[in-house]
């Protein structure tokens, strides 16, 4: 099977150029052009790198009731984001097992069932087929031979941390927390266990997204280093200072990113935001910024947190998505503290807009017959390049 898969990789990139990604820094070269321009190899890895790892398609908060229910594409795959009877947020994917009809086309609140539209086949909020209208003939809703059970929805493996959505399509990865375990490692000097049950989505000011004319790759491969801070910054960079940060590299290889020795809390007069709670006073002005591979971008800070998540609508085209977390529900919804709210939001979208020119402008450059994959700084591009060598792992596998 291995041998299959990587004739048919053969076929749309040079593996040479793949397997350069792998090599020590002075020697490597990032992934080449194809894996940013073909849409073949656009299809390749849709199977490999989204759907054999946890991948982040959405945030329990934006479906906070019993009975919410969201769609979602991924890549062309059609699913269904729910929170059933227990509170339990489930992922199905989104299509009848009769004829293969979507079951939900937009956000809503369902009541007791989801019910096809086609022929009113329904199943619970578990995903068991409990109704088949006439399927034996007129007023006849039983069929000999026929099994309910046999026609379930299929549900997808799903986790939630730090109120995200993590699925994984294949089933085929590790548990979760065997999975999540390095991340939870690195933050465990800020924040424990019972802290991550602290966050809360902000009430307002919590949530922007926006589309990329980029891959996706382009914007975890810039999220992990700080090198381009003082050009692309100039405002962050004026108050964590390039020297000021230093390199996050997973040993386990799951995420990379850098980190921040002087962060300054948010406040607006004498308000301030409340913090982590066994968040050690010596890390106070301590921030972490992550690439949690493949599709999402962390930030940690003693009193607040963001994830940016990547949606990949086609090579060259992504939507982002921004959440926003604080802790506790004082400073996530009371009035008292929406000032702080709106001026902490407004700066991390506006950093996050500064990338979108860098971004567009490597998703363009991609189209140069002379361009190899790049050639990385032994010194500040490591995180990078460990993304690379994360996809190039992925693919020839």
């Amino acid at each position: 099977m291995k041998s299959q898969n990587l004739d048919e990789l053969s076929r749309i990139v040079d593996l040479n150029k793949i397997e350069s990604a792998k090599n020590s820094i002075n020697e490597a070269n990032g992934l080449p052009n194809e894996c940013y321009l073909n849409d073949e190899y656009f299809k390749i890895e849709k199977e490999r790198v989204f759907f054999n790892n946890w991948i982040v398609v959405g945030v329990s908060s934006s479906v906070p009731e019993i009975g919410d229910a969201k769609p979602f594409d991924l890549m062309g795959t059609p699913l269904l984001i729910l929170r059933d009877k227990n509170n339990k947020i489930r992922v199905f994917h989104n299509v009848c097992s009769h004829r293969g009809m979507i079951l939900v086309n937009e956000e809503c609140k369902l009541k007791n069932t989801i019910r096809c539209p086609y022929h009113s086949w329904s199943y619970n909020f578990n995903g068991e087929l409990i109704a088949t209208p006439h399927v034996g003939g007129m007023n006849i809703h039983e069929a000999d031979g026929f099994i309910k059970s046999k026609s379930n929805l299929k549900e997808v493996s799903t986790h939630i941390w730090m109120d995200l959505i993590f699925i994984n399509i294949n089933k085929n990865k590790k548990n979760f927390e065997e999975s999540i375990y390095p991340l939870e490692q690195q933050w465990s000097k800020f924040i424990s266990k019972e802290d991550q049950k602290l966050i809360r989505h902000a009430k307002d000011f919590g949530y922007f997204n926006m589309e990329v004319q980029s891959n996706w790759k382009l914007a975890i491969e810039n999220y992990c280093e700080s090198y381009h801070l003082p050009w692309v910054h100039p405002e962050l960079n004026r108050v964590s200072n390039l020297k000021d940060h230093y390199h996050i590299e997973d040993l386990a290889e799951t995420f990379s990113g850098q980190g921040s020795n002087k962060y300054s809390q948010q406040f607006d007069g004498n308000k301030k935001l409340s913090t982590f709670p066994n968040w050690p006073n010596d890390l106070y002005q301590n921030s972490e910024y992550v690439s949690l591979f493949p599709n999402v971008m962390l930030g940690i800070h003693v009193d607040h947190f963001y994830a940016f998540w990547l949606e990949p609508l086609s090579n060259n085209n992504t939507r982002e998505h921004f959440e926003m977390y604080y802790v506790g529900d004082e400073s996530a919804s009371s009035d008292e503290y929406k000032e702080i709210r709106k001026k902490n939001f407004a700066f991390w979208q506006e950093v996050m807009n500064e990338d979108v020119g860098v971004i567009e402008g490597m998703q363009k450059g991609r189209n140069s017959p002379v361009y190899n994959g790049g050639n990385f700084s032994p010194v500040m591009d490591t995180p990078t390049l460990m993304f690379h060598k994360w996809v190039a792992t992925n693919l020839t596998k």
